[in-house]
């Protein structure tokens, strides 16, 4: 939808996005490099979303001090798997190993980021599966197609052809967490809206899901910092 920059010291440049899924206005901000998104709901003009922007101002500088930037995974470093940090070593082998909270991983120190990704994302896509799976059986439906990306700006999606997307990024989050995102996407499969009729659908998949959804809320963006690249 283009930008916006918001007055003051410093400037604070904001990218609008309209939405048709969102239905209040709402201000993300990247913890990956301090990106801000206004999100836009359909129904509401773009000039309302930016006073209800201008009205948290302070609220965006004191989130944008906070950002911390990108962490490189590494030999020595920490991360999260299934919700518990765990310390990265090297390993012997051709497998990554996980012992308690320690993940071994071989190879050369220099491409220790990239191996640890192609494993994440291989743990991530059996887990978002089965969990796919086992919702989608609940409410008898079936999808058409399962992928795994790393978006920035959101942790799963489903088309109205019945194919699932999600962030691998969601093996690192509490098994509970990348369930509740699971249930939400298979929701859909039944309403494709965010209606009364759509989260009763979501609380027959996963009964008590609030806690897990507030947790991506408040703490998903932690996910999105660190930096695979080697």
């Amino acid at each position: 939808m283009g930008q916006y920059f918001l007055a003051g010291n410093p400037q604070i440049a904001i990218k609008l996005r309209r939405s048709s899924r969102s239905s209040r206005i709402s201000l993300r901000i990247s913890k990956l490099n301090g990106e801000v998104a206004l999100i836009i709901p359909k129904h509401v003009s773009e000039d309302k979303a930016i006073e209800f922007a201008e009205s948290q101002k302070d609220w965006l500088l004191e989130r944008l001090a906070n950002v911390q930037g990108e962490e490189p995974v590494r030999i020595g470093c920490e991360i999260p798997f299934k919700g518990v940090k765990c310390r990265v070593v090297s390993g012997s082998g051709r497998q990554v190993l996980v012992s308690g909270d320690v993940l071994h991983v071989p190879g050369p120190v220099l491409r220790a980021g990239p191996r640890l990704e192609v494993w994440l994302k291989a743990q991530a896509r059996d887990g978002l599966a089965v969990a796919a799976d086992n919702f989608a059986k609940k409410i008898d439906r079936s999808y058409s197609k399962l992928a795994i990306r790393d978006p920035r700006s959101r942790w799963g999606s489903c088309s109205i052809e019945g194919r699932l997307m999600f962030s691998w990024r969601l093996i690192m989050a509490p098994p509970q967490v990348l369930d509740y995102v699971v249930a939400h996407e298979v929701a859909h499969l039944v309403e494709m809206n965010h209606s009364s009729a759509f989260w009763n659908v979501v609380d027959k998949l996963m009964p008590g899901f609030e806690p897990h959804r507030q947790w991506l809320r408040k703490r998903g963006d932690t996910l999105l910092q660190y930096s695979f690249s080697g």
